[in-house]
């Protein structure tokens, strides 16, 4: 003790030296003064108390009296366990919060927060995903297709346009009282590869046969709708109670292409579509004012959207002879100039225009089942969108006027155009890349085709049917021998084994019946296989048919060239409707 009655330096309270290790976050003794003080929001000790009284909270048993001090013995204070507070008697100082733990919870919250945008959004999503699924409608068309479009296989999407009232502000639109008709008919064909795309227009006035066709009713029953022969192509729809497979089931009797889903939209698609993408340019070469269809323009590029739009695909008397095939025309015109505008850059990259475009679409379609729903609709999309506007063409299915009408009203089939037409659509050979195809066509068929051709009597062929339809070889071999007069062919049932492609084999001395049969099945060069050693009298050529032969008389390859003086309208070009 020193002589002002205080303790000395190393036996300061040991209460009093528990501090807290900003490093470790924990309680620690410090005895020595030098090396760690007491917290800082522990109060400081008193002085020495007067005479005759024990010090508070000293803890040391020190006593002053009469100028005397007693000291009682000290109890050694163990050292602090890791984690362990002051010990009791002491005064304990607030725990400081360490910087990790303050770090660590801030991540927690932000985490959380992160969470919850993430839910949020994701159930946002899930019901504005509902809500398009929830605007589609659907029609059942049994088999009337192909049971939905396959993503490993060409696509044909039928698309209708009906003159129907519906939907607000179109009363004074269409057939008054009418279920409605084929207005507009637009089949859709892409290619397995998705490289190229045939849109051919069906003209609502063209002459056909319409098959039976089973509708189911709106109480659920099937009724079969008996067909007609010889009406017009647009009374495939609507009328007699006939729905969109109908149409599908007619458009296959007309090309031979079975339909894998419908889309149908009435004058409102047209209007909400537009507006969605901000509106569509088209082209005029002159002033138009046509009082029918209420559109006016002059002449010059404009951008139109909604009821201008709609007044401009339906007009019958501003450009051409005012006929139907005309209006075509300029629909096929309007429908390239959408395409390019729906896959624009200012559409892509815009999350409104691809809402409004989301919203207005699925409102403005009615759809076949198996597409009825926006994960099966968005997949069609995705199919389609892979095709360059520049290797989409449309044209117009090739007609005539019909020569049983003295006053020209309707036309008819041009079969002499519309076969390989059609022929080039089963084959995915793309009406754009005709050239390209046709020389490498022409360099091949000059080294393999190029020659005589033998008479068809003296043709000798043994038929094998390696992939065929059914009963190939036979059906065949009656259509070599009675309609061709190739009386020296045979059949000799299934190939030995499956083949893809329909192959003609044929040794050095038989090229010149090898050329005439080609020609009798439209062989495409790259069906020809030569031989190297020369067949010996009398001996057959060898034709085994692929699972590309669809029937004896239906060349194997579309024809490389397209019909002369076709119609087109190519995707990716804008034209002046004159």
């Amino acid at each position: 003790m020193d002589a002002q009655g205080r303790g000395r330096a190393d036996e300061i309270d040991p209460a009093d030296q528990w501090v807290l290790n900003p490093d470790t976050g924990n309680y620690e003794l410090r005895l020595d003064r030098s090396v760690g003080q007491p917290s800082a929001s522990r109060p400081r000790r008193a002085p020495a108390p007067p005479s005759g009284r024990t010090t508070s909270g000293s803890g040391t048993g020190e006593t002053v009296a009469h100028g005397r001090t007693t000291t009682t013995p000290r109890r050694k204070v163990p050292g602090p366990r890791r984690g362990d507070g002051p010990p009791p008697g002491g005064r304990r100082s607030r725990k400081r919060r360490p910087e990790k733990s303050r770090k660590k919870k801030a991540l927690l919250i932000t985490g959380g927060a992160m969470a919850f945008v993430m839910v949020a959004g994701s159930l946002g999503l899930y019901l504005y995903y509902k809500h398009l699924d929830s605007n589609i409608n659907t029609i059942g068309v049994g088999d009337a297709g192909s049971g939905g479009f396959k993503k490993d296989q060409a696509v044909n999407i039928l698309l209708v346009g009906t003159d129907k009232r519906t939907g607000s502000g179109n009363e004074g639109y269409g057939d008054k009282n009418s279920p409605g008709h084929a207005d507009t008919t637009i089949l859709f064909h892409v290619s397995k590869d998705r490289t190229n795309a045939t849109a051919v227009s069906i003209p609502r006035d063209l002459i056909t046969d319409i098959p039976d066709c089973p509708t189911k009713l709106e109480d659920g029953t099937e009724k079969i709708i008996p067909g007609q022969q010889g009406v017009r192509f647009n009374t495939s729809l609507g009328q007699s109670g006939r729905d969109p497979g109908c149409t599908m089931r007619t458009v296959k009797e007309l090309t031979g292409l079975t339909v894998d889903n419908f889309m149908m939209a009435d004058f409102n698609a047209i209007k909400t579509l537009t507006t969605a993408v901000g509106g569509v340019e088209v082209c005029v070469a002159k002033d138009v004012n046509d009082e029918d269809s209420k559109l006016k323009l002059t002449k010059g590029t404009h951008t139109i959207e909604g009821e201008q739009a709609l007044a401009f695909v339906r007009t019958r008397h501003s450009f051409g002879n005012e006929s139907d095939l005309d209006r075509i025309q300029t629909q096929q015109q309007f429908l390239s100039s959408l395409i390019r505008k729906m896959k624009s850059e200012d559409t892509l990259t815009s999350p409104g225009k691809l809402m409004d475009l989301a919203e207005a679409g699925t409102k403005a379609l009615t759809v076949d089942d198996s597409i009825g729903g926006i994960k099966e609709l968005a997949g069609l999309a995705k199919e389609l969108a892979k095709v360059n506007p520049q290797n989409i063409t449309f044209t117009t299915l090739p007609v005539i006027d019909n020569p049983a009408e003295k006053i020209k009203a309707t036309v008819v089939v041009n079969e002499s155009k519309a076969a390989p037409l059609f022929a080039m659509m089963r084959s995915d050979t793309s009406l754009t890349e005709v050239k390209k195809q046709e020389k490498a066509a022409k360099s091949k068929q000059d080294a393999l085709l190029k020659g005589e051709r033998a008479e068809p009597t003296d043709v000798r062929v043994d038929v094998y049917n390696g992939g065929g339809p059914a009963g190939s070889a036979q059906t065949t071999l009656n259509w070599l021998q009675n309609e061709q007069d190739v009386p020296k062919s045979s059949n000799l049932g299934n190939a030995p084994a499956k083949v893809s492609k329909t192959t003609l084999e044929y040794a050095p001395n038989q090229a010149d019946q090898a050329r005439a049969l080609a020609d009798m099945m439209g062989l495409p060069a790259s069906a020809l296989k030569p031989g190297t050693t020369d067949a010996a009298e009398r001996t057959p050529m060898t034709l085994t048919l692929g699972e590309d032969f669809k029937g004896a008389g239906i060349p194997i390859s579309g024809p490389a060239k397209a019909p002369k003086d076709i119609q087109q309208v190519q995707a990716d070009k804008a034209v002046c409707s004159k």
